[in-house]
């Protein structure tokens, strides 16, 4: 199955800053204090013991992401190291959620940080801008974000290197004597307490280094993925590692662990004392920082995620459409609701210990995943191969397991919890989709309804039996209903009356004669029906209220110009106003039909469209063209992306690219002259276009490039307009302006 691709605009600085600052977050100025608290000056050891565990799952994901250089991470390893089932659908959901949970929390992480300069600013409100800022930020373009988190990452590094500099120099800075504080390394007598105690704090820590997983969430938006992928990721952990390391150094040997035990704001106590005055005011705007650039690289992953899912059809369909600067812009928005939503009613600390043990799940079947690769394909193009292998993928899901082990009890069973209610999730959406899926099938071999023919004119009513006679000959109970309406005054008489029915019955005889033939001899039933109505459109909405139920109506072009002229048009009216589906026949002769042109968009007429072509394909003579036009300036990426875009759809809406369709993309500078110009090219019989919006304005007709088509194509033509309800059109409306 195709899939539409997201834009490669990430460089190697971009990469590193987004693994590097997304990774330093708001946990260096909270955990310093709490890891001191647990193993006094044996938390620096704590620190790099958490690097080097970290250094083997980075060296896999550099592995898989390289390989599978793609949007998703973990859940695109796990999928296709163990397949498309449950394990996928919790691995891919765990990590989007945990990634939501943590935007949520590092918005309100930023609000706090903002009122120590600014007291009286509301919390909430300002944890709530900063998501919508990103998202709007994070709809306009990757690079827009790379580029934020260059600014931000350059600024965290020149802060924490003054930080370090600055301790490790000055007099009232670092003291050894201060940093053992009358302790030793392990003074515990028991190596199994050491260990404990060790063990503990790494796992206290162990989720600060977790930050390189963006990397791999973004795979498919980085330039050159198999020398960037690698570089971005061990170089953003080593910078991480090494700044944490010498951070916690300093501070614990400016303050006696005893004193910081607990302590948030550890790196400002600690900067009073070496660094008065403009220390604490710096620390805090680095805090500031941290926690902004924790939201932005949340809401990068799990919009990555959310898409993936999506696109995988995992999650609804929606999240994975792209807009016109090809970033996940539904997802995002998804995303951005969800945090939204638990800022407010103030979930973010209940979620972090999922967040924080969705984590370790996801990490751990990762590492799982990739020995299972290995094995299943021992011969794929691996433009980086992890050393080591497999103990580097076996010391990585061993860790994330100890980690889990010693991880809080809170955060195991409220993880446990939300496994359950996923796998729930899971098992009920798989039955209702199988259930659709069935249900669909044998709407669409049964068939049932009728296809209403407004038979005004009796030869236009021939072409449109015609039509109407291949649409329905694959379909079991469709039937052909034949409606002529007979326009009377408001009290007709009696003798008026007769003469309206002795009308009718002759009508309804003399166009059975003429069209019958047609379609029995498609197999099709046919009947003919006269309504008594002041107007064709009024006869039309009664039939539509009738109990047997009508699938389509189909209107004949008339053969009076006139008639499109005066203000009482009858195509217009039931294109606009009729609730079902229309479709407008155009005839210039069917009888040889072999080639169709569908000019295809996307937009809310294509599953109609689409429906009609593959009725009419049932003949294996029958070649549909889904035209897809594009502007010249088009570039190769460009028209390879506008052509995944088409098929994405069909294949959403069909199943597959089925054989009697091929796609075509064409560059031009007008719409109008693409279609004509393929279309006699081509040599088409038949051309189908979803009616524009434009339809709705008095202005057109069916809309200004259809109105033009009507007149200049030379084939016949069928114009359609898939019913909707106000809401829905409005809303589709809106996100194809987004999409353009």
């Amino acid at each position: 199955m195709a899939k539409r691709k997201l834009k490669r605009q990430l460089n190697l600085i971009h990469v590193i800053m987004l693994g590097t600052a997304g990774t330093i977050a708001a946990e260096i100025f909270v955990l310093t204090g709490h890891a001191a608290g647990i193993a006094g000056p044996d938390a620096v050891l704590a620190i790099i013991i958490g690097g080097i565990l970290s250094l083997s799952i980075a060296l896999n994901y550099a592995e898989l992401a390289t390989t599978y250089p793609v949007t998703g991470g973990a859940m695109t390893y796990v999928k296709e190291g163990f397949g498309n089932g449950l394990l996928m659908f919790l691995v891919g959901s765990l990590d989007g959620l945990s990634s939501t949970f943590y935007a949520a929390l590092s918005a309100v992480g930023f609000a706090y940080s903002l009122k120590v300069f600014l007291p009286a600013l509301p919390i909430i409100p300002i944890a709530l801008l900063v998501i919508v800022f990103v998202a709007i930020l994070h709809v306009r373009g990757i690079t827009q974000v790379g580029n934020l988190q260059i600014g931000m990452g350059v600024f965290l590094l020149v802060v924490f290197g003054l930080y370090v500099f600055l301790g490790l120099t000055r007099e009232s800075g670092f003291d050894r004597e201060i940093f053992l504080s009358g302790r030793v390394l392990f003074e515990n007598k028991s190596i199994w307490a050491n260990i404990g105690r060790m063990l503990t704090t790494v796992a206290l820590i162990y989720n600060a280094y977790v930050g390189f997983e963006v990397i791999a969430d973004d795979a498919e938006e980085i330039k050159m993925p198999s020398k960037n992928i690698p570089i971005g990721i061990l170089v953003s952990l080593g910078l991480t590692t090494l700044i944490y390391t010498l951070v916690s150094y300093v501070t614990i040997g400016v303050i006696p662990y005893s004193e910081l035990a607990g302590s948030e704001t550890a790196l400002t106590d600690a900067a009073s004392v070496f660094w008065p005055k403009v220390g604490v005011p710096v620390m805090a705007a680095a805090g500031i920082v941290a926690t902004l650039t924790s939201v932005n690289s949340a809401m990068l992953s799990a919009t990555r995620e959310a898409f993936t899912l999506s696109r995988d059809q995992v999650w609804p369909p929606i999240l994975s459409r792209l807009s016109r600067w090809r970033t996940p812009y539904v997802s995002i928005f998804f995303v951005m609701i969800i945090s939204g939503l638990i800022t407010i009613i103030g979930l973010v600390d209940f979620l972090s210990f999922i967040s924080s043990a969705g984590y370790m799940f996801v990490l751990f079947w990762a590492s799982l995943a990739m020995v299972n690769l290995r094995k299943k394909y021992p011969d794929i193009e691996r433009p980086f191969k992890t050393p080591l292998f497999p103990l580097t993928a076996i010391l990585a899901a061993g860790s994330g397991l100890l980690i889990i082990t010693f991880a809080n009890p809170t955060a195991l069973i409220f993880l446990g919890g939300v496994i359950v209610i996923l796998a729930i999730v899971y098992f009920v959406s798989q039955y209702f989709k199988k259930r659709m899926i069935i249900e669909s099938q044998l709407e669409e071999a049964i068939g049932g309804g009728r296809i209403l023919v407004a038979a005004i004119n009796p030869k236009t009513a021939e072409g449109l039996v015609d039509l109407a006679s291949r649409l329905a000959e694959h379909q079991e109970d469709t039937s052909i209903s034949l409606l002529s309406v007979i326009k009377v005054p408001s009290m007709p008489s009696q003798k008026e009356i007769n003469e309206i029915i002795q009308k009718s019955k002759s009508d309804r005889i003399a166009l059975l004669e003429r069209t019958a033939p047609i379609a029995q001899k498609r197999n099709v039933a046919i009947s003919a029906k006269t309504k008594v109505a002041n107007n064709v459109e009024s006869a039309i909405y009664k039939e539509l209220k009738s109990p047997n139920p009508v699938r389509l109506i189909m209107l004949g072009w008339p053969s009076l110009e006139t008639k499109l002229r005066i203000p009482h048009n009858i195509i217009k009216e039931v294109m606009v106003n009729a609730r079902g589906d229309v479709v407008v026949f155009r005839n210039r002769g069917i009888n040889g039909l072999k080639k169709i042109l569908m000019p295809f968009t996307g937009g809310p007429n294509s599953r109609l469209l689409l429906n009609l072509a593959q009725s009419l394909a049932y003949s294996p003579d029958v070649h549909v063209t889904a035209l897809h036009l594009a502007p010249l300036d088009l570039d190769e990426e460009g028209k390879e992306d506008a052509s995944l875009y088409v098929q994405e759809i069909i294949e959403e809406m069909l199943g597959e690219i089925p054989t009697w369709m091929d796609i075509k993309v064409v560059q031009t500078a007008f719409m109008s002259n693409g279609i004509l110009d393929e279309a006699r090219a081509g040599n088409y019989d038949l051309l189908m276009i979803g009616a524009g919006s434009e339809a709705f304005s008095h202005k057109y007709l069916f809309g200004s490039l259809n109105d033009t088509l009507i007149e200049e194509v030379d084939c016949s033509m069928i114009i359609v307009r898939r019913y909707q309800a106000e809401a829905s059109l409005w809303l589709r409306n809106r996100m194809r302006v987004l999409e353009k």
